[in-house]
């Protein structure tokens, strides 16, 4: 049997790897980059656009770089520079030959025909895949949670609503039977994307011209910001002078010389409001790579006294009102009903007698997940909002990032698959059109 590609490629990151192994070989940006300076002199040394991987090399200064994305608001609009970004995927990371693979694809949920179109011709003409299975994340997170689970609700009902807080955008869909229902999928047109631009507004704003620095702004959402349990006592810390506000931390920038990735001034500082009694995961350490470029700074107490003065700047109030943004977008004159709203519609649109169910198997996937008390704000949302003799249960997932990926993985490697997939003679002899009727969601 040939190897099964499984390729999540979402809107920021592209997740892939070989079916049945745990988790994807490669986890990078689904975008190519260059720096907006970069001279021809430095193009000799240098790749001049850096692809997928080569942007997380510790080597690579994330200081104004230009992006494509292949995707833009979750749907493939560039198919030839996203086949150059699974060209060098398949060959220099997973070393694979796609005229001896299958391809386990995930999709958007509604993608257009068009796109369909597209994206067949990329996978069998272009990189000349054996054969095609295309699948949406919900069902696969719903079949990796359910058989990680066995006794669960979930496994016993084989039903969930699954709530992807992805780049592009959050859905809310119910899964029955391994089998996402779209007639009952809700869509919140917002995401990480849109909350790092947000983050970035608000540091460009108060205190120095970020709108360039996507990279380095994904650093300082992920490290410092969180999900606020009330909101008005946050605001009322964040005005506190000096010391009184242990919402304020600081984060330093790259210069380029001593340091090439952004960190925080002070990790300690940062996690003070976030103190574990209050049930805040431990920090992170640094990873390797990061220590390796604070040559200068590799002690705590010496990385505090670093004063580059317009090289770093202060966060207060907005750690939490990025994430905010996903619970309540009206507040910033968006036309959108808050996560807790949509999930409440997404289970009515449901039959009656799966709403107790759903709202009992709620599992959260997606990079946006990830904030500090997600989960624990989300039920305090839902809890008015649905039926008192109803049980809200949300389970996060152990890797919100990789999630699909392994329901990916477990779906490619059971003894029915090649069976499922579409084959290259099928596509040419049917035409796309005809060979996705195969793949009915």
């Amino acid at each position: 049997m040939s190897n099964v590609v499984v390729l999540d490629n979402g809107g920021g990151l592209c997740k892939a790897g070989i079916g049945g192994d745990r988790d994807p070989v490669a986890v990078v940006p689904n975008c190519i980059a260059r720096s907006s300076s970069s001279s021809s002199s430095s193009s000799k040394h240098h790749p001049r656009w850096l692809v997928a991987d080569q942007l997380l090399q510790s080597g690579t200064d994330p200081t104004s770089l230009s992006l494509r994305r292949p995707i833009d608001r979750g749907y493939l609009i560039n198919p030839d520079l996203q086949r150059d970004i699974w060209d060098h995927i398949l060959r220099s990371i997973l070393h694979v030959d796609p005229h001896h693979s299958s391809l386990l694809l995930v999709e958007p949920l509604f993608n257009p025909p068009s796109i369909q179109r597209s994206t067949d011709e990329l996978v069998f003409e272009d990189l000349g895949f054996r054969s095609l299975y295309v699948a949406d994340s919900p069902s696969l997170v719903h079949l990796y949670e359910a058989s990680r689970r066995p006794g669960s609700v979930l496994s016993r009902t084989q039903c969930s609503l699954v709530v992807d807080c992805g780049f592009s955008f959050t859905h809310a869909a119910p899964v029955l039977q391994n089998f996402t229902l779209n007639y009952g999928v809700k869509r919140l047109d917002l995401g990480g994307k849109a909350l790092t631009n947000y983050l970035k507004e608000l540091i460009s704003y108060r205190s120095i011209n970020v709108m360039d620095e996507t990279f380095i702004i994904d650093d300082v959402k992920e490290k410092l910001c969180f999900v606020s349990l009330d909101v008005p006592r946050d605001l009322q810390i964040a005005r506190k002078p000096g010391k009184d506000n242990i919402l304020k931390c600081t984060y330093v920038l790259p210069d380029g010389i001593t340091h090439t990735k952004g960190f925080v001034k002070d990790m300690d500082e940062a996690q003070r409001y976030l103190t574990p009694a209050e049930g805040a995961p431990p920090p992170k350490p640094e990873s390797k790579e990061e220590i390796d470029d604070l040559e200068d700074a590799e002690k705590p107490e010496d990385r505090r006294r670093i004063d580059l003065t317009k090289n770093e700047f202060n966060l207060t109030n907005e750690r939490f009102l990025v994430p905010e943004m996903l619970f309540h977008p009206s507040d910033l004159g968006m036309n959108e009903a808050g996560l807790a709203e949509c999930i409440v519609r997404a289970v009515n649109s449901c039959h009656p007698h799966l709403h107790p169910v759903l709202f009992e198997s709620i599992i959260l996937t997606g990079g946006s997940t990830l904030f500090p008390r997600f989960a624990e704000r989300l039920e305090r949302e839902l809890r008015p909002l649905v039926q008192d003799d109803y049980q809200v249960k949300i389970a996060s997932q152990e890797d919100p990032i990789r999630g699909v990926w392994r329901g990916g993985s477990l779906l490619a490697s059971s003894p029915d698959f090649e069976a499922m997939c579409v084959t290259k003679s099928e596509y040419e002899e049917l035409g796309s059109a005809r060979c996705r009727h195969r793949f009915f969601h």
